[in-house]
């Protein structure tokens, strides 16, 4: 016997919030440099992607797509020599897409300090099929006191999205109504 409600046909069995966790690691060279000489915040961007995806693709069995990045947060610069570790997971589901939190940990390869966070992000993805059709993807099932944290931070989240969304398309069809072509 068991204590869950019976699932409705068709439903998709959730899957817990460490079932796709990763981290993508990478050493930091001259190659990845700005002008100012330290790694180029596309080249985090890219790695952040990277993960983020590669964590949607996960929880969701198959393709994802990166549908928006809400937030890129760099707190510190990163610097050729650096060790950089993108730690990505699932935060929240929806019928389609997910979003996913990024964190972005910077270590220098040869010392023993311990890593120190550089930068964060919330990216949505959404799963797709082998047309690019929107396909479901298994709630996500948070498990610890922070994956239940993060899981209603990313419900604000996207609660602030669908209203922001919402209100700039009112406004563009108010301007639109009132004759302002622009």
């Amino acid at each position: 016997m068991t204590d869950q409600a019976p699932r409705p046909e068709g439903e998709i069995p959730g899957r817990p919030t460490a079932a796709s966790r990763t981290t993508l690691s990478h050493i930091m060279t001259g190659n990845d440099t700005n002008l100012l000489g330290t790694v180029h915040g596309g080249v985090i961007m890219k790695l952040v992607d990277d993960a983020a995806g590669a964590v949607a693709g996960r929880h969701s069995g198959g393709p994802a797509v990166t549908a928006s990045m809400d937030e890129m947060v760099f707190l510190e610069p990163v610097r050729v020599g650096d060790l950089v570790h993108v730690r990505a997971q699932v935060n929240w589901t929806g019928r389609s897409s997910m979003e996913v939190g990024v964190r972005v940990m910077a270590e220098r390869w040869n010392e023993s300090t311990p890593a120190q966070q550089v930068g964060s992000a919330y990216l949505v993805f959404a799963a797709v099929d082998a047309d690019g059709k929107p396909r479901t993807v298994p709630p996500v099932i948070p498990e610890t006191e922070q994956d239940k944290r993060r899981y209603q931070e990313a419900q604000i989240r996207r609660t602030h999205r669908l209203a922001r969304r919402r209100a700039i398309k009112e406004l563009r069809e108010k301007r639109v109504a009132d004759g302002i072509d622009d």
